[in-house]
């Protein structure tokens, strides 16, 4: 049972997270020193082209296998095993309450029937696995279990992904959960270590804004919207009379216009941040709360210059942008500048590179 050696990972020698988004793959080893501090090994990112990954579907699966290959190369590892992040939309999760003391082949059991419940798929078509995430707070006796399920054919396109290019899947982990593990870390740094602090995580992506409410560990409110830093790329393109991939490669090496700034990047940072404070908005019209304490940034368009400031400005909450390698140490192989100025971009694959260390 389980997505390989399990979705929800199971300790292991060394790993690479693996991210694999519809604009890029990302890289990330991770080890510990005798002090137990993270230490970052290896970082390392290769473009894809646009239309090569769709809607977390691979539509090219040799150029994708071949961008793979270059980033295990570029980042020096000689790692080959790999935690691979599965897409949220190509997972169903539910949490469920079952008795605790079940035996493990009776808790299997009692899984599969539950899942037959909520998953809209034959179980021969899908691969399920589940982990016990504690007792349960409401009902006495019970523990909460989280199960996890997704098409074979999902799993194989990442699995096949990762083979082609010469490593060994070990574990496939849901990306959002990866995302909310390296989270976890970073607001145990806030003061009171985080504890009720309403945390707002805005997840830039190319496509989609995803908006993750985080308090205690808990999951409280998610919502995506379609905005993201392709719509920054096709601005750029249609400025200059550029194509969509000269516009990219020139926004990454910041070889633009002089009137860049004024004539289109402050425009698309305005409106970036009114749709992070719509977001928000939603949020407290649909729950009862009316202020989140920190509001965070992740994702490569989530360092674009002045865009915390103009979000802080607009919502009034203090915004930042997330630097998922705070306080770990850096190893000699890795260039700390580059680090730090292209941190919020990793915030998954750190996430899912963290694996190694957990049950």
């Amino acid at each position: 049972m389980g997505f390989l050696d399990g979705l929800m990972g199971r300790k292991h020698p060394p790993m690479l997270g693996l991210d694999v988004s519809s604009t890029s793959v990302k890289l990330v080893e991770l080890s510990q020193n005798k002090a137990g501090e993270y230490v970052v090994e290896r970082f390392a990112s290769e473009p894809f082209e646009r239309g090569w990954i769709t809607d977390g579907n691979i539509e090219k699966f040799d150029e994708v296998v071949d961008a793979v290959r270059r980033v295990v190369a570029r980042s020096g590892t000689k790692t080959r095993n790999v935690v691979i992040g599965m897409p949220t939309s190509a997972v169903i999760t539910k949490r469920i309450m079952l008795p605790a003391g079940l035996r493990e082949d009776e808790m299997d059991v009692q899984v599969e029937a539950e899942a037959n419940q909520y998953i809209p798929f034959s179980l021969d078509e899908v691969r399920l696995d589940y982990c016990v995430v504690g007792p349960s707070t409401t009902s006495v006796g019970d523990v909460e279990v989280l199960i996890a399920a997704s098409r074979k054919d999902k799993v194989q396109d990442r699995q096949g992904v990762a083979e082609a290019a010469g490593l060994k899947p070990v574990v496939l982990d849901v990306e959002s959960h990866a995302a909310r593990m390296a989270m976890a870390r970073l607001i145990a740094t806030l003061p009171n270590e985080g504890k009720d602090a309403l945390v707002a995580l805005f997840e830039i992506g190319a496509e989609t804004t995803s908006l993750k409410v985080l308090r205690d560990d808990e999951l409280l409110y998610e919502r995506d919207q379609a905005f993201g830093g392709a719509q920054l790329t096709q601005l750029i393109a249609r400025q200059y009379g550029l194509s969509f991939e000269e516009a990219e490669q020139k926004k990454l090496s910041g070889e633009l216009p002089e009137d860049y700034g004024t004539a289109v990047l402050e425009p698309f940072i305005d409106s970036l941040s009114q749709e992070i404070g719509r977001a928000l908005q939603y949020f407290f019209t649909s729950t009862p709360h009316h202020k989140v304490h920190y509001v965070m940034l992740a994702g490569g368009t989530a360092t674009l210059l002045g865009l915390k400031e103009r979000v802080t400005d607009l919502t009034g909450f203090t915004c930042s942008v997330v630097n998922p390698f705070e306080n770990m140490a850096v190893g000699g192989g890795v260039r700390e500048g580059r680090l730090q100025r292209e941190a919020a971009a990793y915030l998954t694959a750190c996430g899912l590179a963290m694996r190694r260390f957990f049950e």
